[in-house]
Order: structure tokens, then sequence, then C-alpha cells
């Protein structure tokens, strides 16, 4: 596969995964605050709400990931190229940076206070943001460049 579908491919699914796992973590995040005020929560009301919310909310999310990783992975993927050893944790921090920066702009653009509940502490602004994270190594995992070994090595004959 040439470089740009191949790195187009690895967008989508870093977008996808991290929108799925926002959802999740949204989901649950909320669920426990219900669950805290004394809300009975059985399992299959958490199975049913989550599959709703991924149906409902993840689509959102996709779009605030979209927006932040537009920016922040090929910057991620230009300095990884100047700092390769340091390749995994600039993924980590521009995934944490993607949507930190979307949820800012979108909780100043938006009509309510808060956009999305989860944003409403720091540990849930930090969980979405490690599902920013976890969408950005998948890309710099998938967008790395293969290079096919053309001669045989000695281990090759074994």
């Amino acid at each position: 596969m040439s470089s740009k579908p191949r790195l187009l491919l690895a967008f989508l699914l870093a977008v996808l995964l991290a929108s799925l796992l926002a959802s999740i973590f949204q989901t649950q995040t909320n669920l426990a605050a219900l669950q805290a005020l004394g809300a009975p929560m059985p399992l299959d009301v958490r199975v049913g709400t989550t599959c709703l919310d991924l149906l409902g909310f993840a689509p959102t999310f996709a779009l605030l990931a979209a927006l932040g990783f537009l920016v922040a992975l090929p910057l991620a993927a230009w300095m990884v190229r100047r700092l390769p050893a340091l390749r995994w944790l600039i993924f980590v921090l521009a995934g944490a940076a993607a949507i930190w920066t979307a949820l800012a702009l979108a909780n100043a653009l938006a009509p309510m206070p808060t956009l999305i509940a989860a944003d409403r502490s720091p540990f849930g602004t930090l969980g979405l943001m490690a599902c920013g994270s976890v969408g950005a190594l998948l890309f710099g995992l998938l967008g790395r460049r293969v290079r096919f070994r053309t001669q045989p090595t000695s281990s090759d004959s074994l």
C-alpha cells in the first residue's frame, strides 16, 4: 500500500479507536456518578447504555478527535523524524494534546458550560485525553514506514 492511503487509513483507525474508547469511558464515568447517588446500575443497563452511546456519542467525539488529530498527528510525525528515540512519547503527548485542545475549543464554543459530561472533572478530562493518546499511538504504529530487506542475511539460511 502506498504512503498516502496507508496514512489515511491509519488516521481514520486512530480516530475510530479514540472515539470508541472515549465513548465507553464517558458512559461508564456517567453511570458511576449516578450509582454514587444511589441509582441501581445493573450490568444490562451498563451494556445497553454503552451501546447507545457508541451510536450517539462516539460520532460527536470522532469529529472532535479528527479535528484535533488533523493538527497534532502530522506535527507529531514531523517531530518523530527529528527525534526518533522519543517516537512513542511524542505520539502519546500529541494525542492527549489534540483531545485537550478539541475539548477546550468545544467548551468555549458550546452554549452549555461543558459539552461532554466526562470533561467536567480532571479525572474525566485525563481519561478522555488518554483515549486520544491510545488513538495517536495506533496512528504511530500503523503509520510507520515498512522497510523490506532485499538482500538475504546469514540468519535467513537457517
